[in-house]
């Protein structure tokens, strides 16, 4: 036991590399009764002493203890040698990771350590080899993996198409403002209220927002909705006696992720890939500052567009805000640029309501219905405006990024 805890990881590097005798007499060597351990063995039995790490039975019984552990982690040092099994040529060397071909005499050595059907003439071709389907080999493998429920990494590419209302479901936002003055943001607001009543769909539209809930004006969303908590709600909130207070519930409906952008975007992702996951699709709505969008999550949003996820990414307070008594942290004019990095983010930056409602519908029609493998990010405003009634004929301009507004 002392030698052990004596040598440290280069000398059990030099000992794999230096061989049976150089262990005998630089380990075991040390101590007495480590020599008398290994007496009856040759310098070649020596040389054969499995690392830890490399024994099935060893590594089995590790974990068997560690699952039988309660109330604390389990830490397992498995000790491995690098590059184990593919001969002396790079078996523990620091050169390892140079070496891009390996010799014939090393090759030989694979093939004869590890049984594999191949003669001399055939390993200068680097043969690929796949035991038989009916080998014990697979056999063994394919009934393990079914065992745990299937193979991975796997990806169900489709899943059921969702019933997608009409465009006329936001026909309260096409007819414009009527001489009223409102933000983008509002109307978003107002377009994921009328998906939230369509029986079809409401189940599967989930709002997600990181702390600014009240800013965007979803706080109505937190009685009608509830905030989504795995206990409950397990306090009294300050608001309690306001019609729209902050009501948490283990059934809720909504995720309000507390001043976490990458965790709030974490959950989008996970929502985003439901579809190929659980097969069940959902519509991830998650309203943000844009500043803080792409700039602090793009590698998360990066890594959601790589596993095909869907669903709506909402920058409010977009451009050159308004809402900037926090100083020019939410000046954000660039959040497309980081968009376009990401081939299947579809980006817009609506400005009227009709417009925002368009893309809105076309992004539902795209992704749930038609099943296309895209998300969308969309810019929204703070600024208060009129928003006039939908032109005649303009939808296929709009999602196509221009048309003729006026003559």
């Amino acid at each position: 036991k002392a030698a052990m805890e004596e040598a440290v990881d280069g000398d059990y590097q030099r000992y794999q590399v230096k061989g049976g005798a150089y262990t005998r007499a630089h380990f075991f060597g040390k101590y007495p009764e480590a020599e008398e351990l290994v007496k009856n063995l040759s310098d070649e039995d020596i040389d054969n002493l499995n690392r830890g790490g490399h024994d099935p039975y060893k590594v089995f019984a590790a974990y068997a203890e560690a699952t039988k552990a309660k109330g604390q982690p389990t830490v397992i040092l498995a000790k491995t040698v690098k590059g184990y099994g593919l001969s002396e040529e790079i078996e523990a060397v620091n050169k390892t990771h140079q070496i891009k071909k390996m010799q014939l005499e090393s090759l030989k050595y694979v093939r004869n350590r590890f049984n594999l059907p191949f003669n001399d003439e055939q390993l200068e071709e680097l043969p690929f080899y796949r035991p038989s389907e009916n080998s014990p080999e697979l056999k063994y493998l394919k009934a393990r993996r079914e065992a745990l429920g299937g193979y991975l990494p796997a990806r169900r590419k489709e899943s059921y198409a969702l019933d997608i209302p009409e465009l006329s479901v936001f026909d309260s936002v096409l007819r414009g403002s009527n001489g009223k003055q409102q933000s983008t943001t509002m109307v978003m607001v107002r377009l994921i209220s009328a998906l939230l009543k369509e029986k079809a769909i409401k189940d599967h539209v989930v709002p997600i927002v990181p702390d600014e809930a009240r800013t965007f004006g979803l706080e109505g969303m937190f009685r009608q909705l509830g905030i989504y908590a795995a206990h409950g709600q397990q306090y009294t909130p300050e608001d309690n006696e306001q019609l729209m207070n902050y009501r948490e519930a283990k059934d809720g409906h909504m995720l309000q992720e507390g001043i976490n952008e990458a965790g709030a975007m974490s959950a989008w992702a996970a929502l985003g890939s439901s579809y190929s996951t659980n097969n069940l699709p959902m519509i991830p709505m998650y309203m943000y500052y844009s500043m803080f969008g792409f700039q602090r999550i793009g590698d998360i949003a990066w890594a959601a567009g790589d596993a095909q996820a869907q669903g709506f990414l909402l920058g409010a307070t977009a451009g050159r805000t308004t809402l900037n008594g926090e100083g020019l942290q939410h000046q954000d004019g660039h959040s497309h640029i980081l968009a376009s990095t990401i081939p299947n983010c579809v980006s817009y930056d609506p400005c009227f309501g009709y417009e925002l409602a368009v893309v809105v519908h076309d992004g539902l029609q795209r992704m749930y219905v038609n099943q296309e493998r895209v998300f969308y990010y969309l810019t929204l405003m703070n600024e208060n405006y009129e928003h006039p009634p939908m032109p005649q004929g303009v939808e296929e301009g709009i999602k196509r990024g221009m048309y003729l507004l006026e003559e």
